[in-house]
């Protein structure tokens, strides 16, 4: 696992399949981050959201309330603090600007693809210009450094 030599990252987990949610979690403590907590619904990610004060929120598009992923990352990515980047097997429901967030991990993720997402993370949060070329799994939005998207994820 990759270790981290920031300070460990508050990571918002947006999921609705609770063993995905707590694969997830475990994983983000392997890697020697800190989960502030778990959110199925819209309007649970959006509270929690506001209240932990996140670093990274990783979002999935469909959730129980159905496809309400994009109101998530456009209402997280508002404040500058959070990097919003969708987990999902739905990037097609994605819009052509990301809604705020980083890029999109396609599911079925790899451990490899979250480890670098979140490196690539704290290098920025850190005033580092990480390139996104050597992340697998990863499809930046453009403004993340990925090109122009002509619907979904490669």
């Amino acid at each position: 696992m990759a270790e981290v030599t920031e300070a460990p990252l508050r990571i918002l987990v947006v999921e609705d399949e609770v063993l995905i949610a707590l694969e997830l979690e475990y994983l983000l403590e392997d890697l020697g981050h800190v989960s502030v907590g778990v959110a199925g619904c819209s309007a649970d990610a959006i509270a929690l959201g506001h209240t932990a004060r996140p670093d990274v929120a990783l979002v999935d598009v469909h959730l129980v309330d159905g496809p309400t992923g994009v109101e998530v990352a456009r209402a997280l990515s508002r404040d500058p603090q959070v990097a919003v980047v969708f987990m999902t097997a739905n990037a097609k429901r994605i819009p052509p600007d990301f809604a705020g967030a980083l890029g999109v991990i396609a599911k079925p993720y790899s451990e490899r693809a979250v480890a670098g997402v979140l490196d690539y993370v704290a290098q920025r949060r850190a005033g580092r210009a990480p390139s996104v070329e050597a992340l697998d799994g990863f499809d930046p939005a453009p403004a993340a450094g990925g090109g122009a998207r002509t619907g979904g994820a490669p």
